[in-house]
């Protein structure tokens, strides 16, 4: 029986693939390194052409942010006590005092440096820790790092990238465009081909300018330049859209939804069943996923004079008990959510920006705010102290109105991207800011030739990400470090796509094509064919112009009676013509005896001076010629 068993086990082997029952590569592993060593980022960085030899590794490479450690510093003794403290983990100590660069099994050591020995755990402890799906125990360590090593794109669009959304596990990845479409990528489906398993169009000939998901991540609202918003489940299939207002009631809390394009939306972080959306009509409108027909607050914001200005931006804090919104006129304005709250905002700062807000986020724990706009500036705000920004940065060019601005996972950075200037040299760049010192740390360039728009952090796979694009192109760069990061771009790099077998067998299918016979071909457009037959006087049976004077040839002039009386007239043969039978010739001769007679053109002039007409002779030495 146990020669049997194993034979059948050898046999039932035979059906399966060497790989099944494997371990899938960890992200250490040889077979991941080499997936990796594909998408590394080239050194030079665009926007710093000639780095210096302690920042060019700091700039480029994903190396800790601030100022360079000493070189000769050891690994325990790097912490500034003066205030200068360095943020990210310790450097990994010189090649002599870790062997060489290399593990003890004698590969290449990737990532930060182990532990000391005394406070080394067991290994399947650590690869618990590594497969853990909540990223609280990685401390401060892995998010004051960017991750900037490796780099992959996901492309698609033929226009601009104008709206992205990652759902909270990391694991499924939206993104919208100016080319109408929406574009859905999975992690876990995708190989290294990063391929979209789904496209939606929500509306015909509107721009998707935003995108966001819910609170448990099973649906996703889409906003488009239309005036009604579209849900979507997470496998793309359309849920609802909410309704549309009357664009002829003057008053907009009267009115059952929004009457020009939508501006921004964003689904509320704490509540599954609340949205809100900004449009160019100047409200902003809260909604109710269960109830597509109406909505369930309308908010006016607060203006200087009764006028229509459209509101540019719009979000929430992460409590979902506060609203703000940036308005066309260039002020922020702030509600909160409380019983019997109306259309008055609890902060009102004007002129705050002198162009269009793009984007407004709040901090976590509801201190800071950011406002970015077009004018070319990032400004940080104090919620207690709204007057004045706590920093301005300039020289930040922005032309696209879905350009937005992004804390990182600890909130001690603060980064936006820029766009390409017409007379500019740099590319699309990521600016980091340090929130404490309030200072630029760090400029990365992302594209060479295309804006960057919308940027992102995700604090559970620890990968940054920013949409690029311009007229004819457009994509998603995902910034990671194979030694931080986790899942996300990791799982699809290093899986190749599937290699035909033998046994995959296709037949080939026989197409029969009828419509490309004459009998079948299709007709050309009504356009065309009415423009066509206009064209032609018979089949638009123009009408005749009408005659001037007597009738001639069939046709019956205007001046003796009516229409009617004429034509009568003439089937009855009382109007009679001849001339057609006559012979012009005869016609003509039989008028020149009168003219003789009485001449009435050109022979009265000559009477005195030449009564006998002479004509002239011919000279036939001429006409020989």
């Amino acid at each position: 029986m146990a020669d049997g068993g194993e034979m059948d086990e050898e046999a039932m082997r035979a059906f399966f693939p060497l790989s099944f029952g494997k371990a899938p590569a960890r992200p250490g592993s040889a077979a991941s390194s080499a997936a990796h060593s594909t998408t590394l980022r080239k050194p030079p960085n665009p926007s710093n052409p000639k780095p210096s030899a302690s920042t060019a590794a700091d700039d480029d490479s994903g190396a800790m942010i601030g100022p360079p450690r000493p070189p000769s510093a050891p690994a325990g003794e790097e912490d500034d006590e003066d205030g200068g403290g360095m943020i990210g983990p310790p450097r990994p100590p010189p090649p002599s005092a870790r062997g060489n660069g290399e593990d003890e099994d004698g590969s290449d050591m990737i990532g930060p440096p182990r532990p000391p020995p005394a406070e080394e755990e067991d290994d399947d402890e650590e690869d618990d820790d590594m497969e853990d799906d909540d990223m609280e125990d990685d401390g401060d360590g892995g998010f004051n790092r960017i991750p900037l090593s490796n780099e992959i794109v996901l492309r698609g669009h033929t226009k601009v990238v104008s709206a992205l959304a990652v759902d909270h596990t990391g694991s499924r990845v939206l993104s919208g465009s100016y080319d109408y479409t929406v574009r859905m990528y999975d992690f876990q489906g995708m190989n290294s081909k990063l391929q979209s398993f789904r496209q939606l169009e929500p509306f015909e000939g509107h721009q998707v300018r935003s995108l966001s998901w819910s609170p448990t991540s099973d649906r996703f609202l889409c906003v488009t330049g239309s005036a009604q918003a579209k849900i979507y489940d997470r496998d793309g299939l359309t849920l609802g859209e909410f309704v549309k207002g009357d664009m002829y009631i003057r008053d907009l809390k009267n009115t059952k939804g929004h009457i020009s394009g939508l501006t921004g939306g964003e689904w509320n972080p704490k509540s599954k069943e609340t949205i809100l959306t900004s449009s160019e009509d100047g409200s902003i409108r809260l909604w109710d996923v269960s109830d597509f027909q109406s909505q369930k607050q309308v908010i006016k914001p607060k203006l200087v004079r009764p006028m229509r200005i459209p509101v540019t931006s719009c979000a929430w804090d992460h409590q979902g008990k506060r609203i703000v919104a940036g308005i066309g006129d260039g002020s922020i304005q702030i509600w909160t959510i409380k019983a019997g709250w109306g259309s008055r905002p609890d902060i009102h700062v004007e002129k705050t920006h002198t162009e269009d807000i793009t984007g407004v986020k709040f901090s976590t724990d509801g201190q800071i705010l950011l406002s970015r706009s077009m004018d070319s500036t990032l400004k940080i705000w104090d919620l207690r102290k709204m007057k004045t920004p706590l920093k301005v940065f300039e020289d930040l060019p922005n032309n696209y109105a879905e350009t937005n601005a992004a804390f990182s996972p600890d909130e001690q950075l603060i980064f936006t991207g820029t766009s390409i200037e017409k007379d500019g040299d740099n590319g699309g760049l990521l600016y980091f800011f340090d929130r404490k010192k309030l200072e630029l740390v760090s400029r990365v360039g992302v594209s060479p030739h295309y804006s960057v728009i919308r940027c992102l952090w995700h604090p559970r796979i620890n990968q940054v990400f920013a949409t690029v694009g311009d007229k004819k192109e457009g994509g998603t760069h995902i910034l990671y470090d194979p030694s931080i990061s986790q899942r996300g771009a990791l799982v699809c790099v290093g899986r190749a796509p599937r290699k035909k077998s033998v046994d995959d067998f296709e037949v080939q299918p026989v197409i029969h094509n009828p419509h490309a016979l004459p009998l079948f071909r299709d007709e050309p457009s009504r356009k065309r064919q009415r423009e066509k037959i206009l064209k032609d006087p018979l089949k638009s049976h123009k009408p005749e112009a009408p005659v001037n004077g007597p009738g001639h040839g069939g046709r019956v002039g205007t001046t003796k009676g009516s229409l009617l009386t004429q034509y009568l007239l003439k089937e009855g043969g009382l109007i009679k013509e001849t001339w057609m039978d006559e012979d012009p010739r005869e016609a003509i001769l039989k008028y020149a005896d009168a003219a003789e007679k009485d001449p009435k053109f050109i022979a009265p002039a000559y009477s005195q001076t030449q009564p006998k007409p002479v004509f002239a002779e011919s000279d036939s030495d001429n006409e020989e010629k």
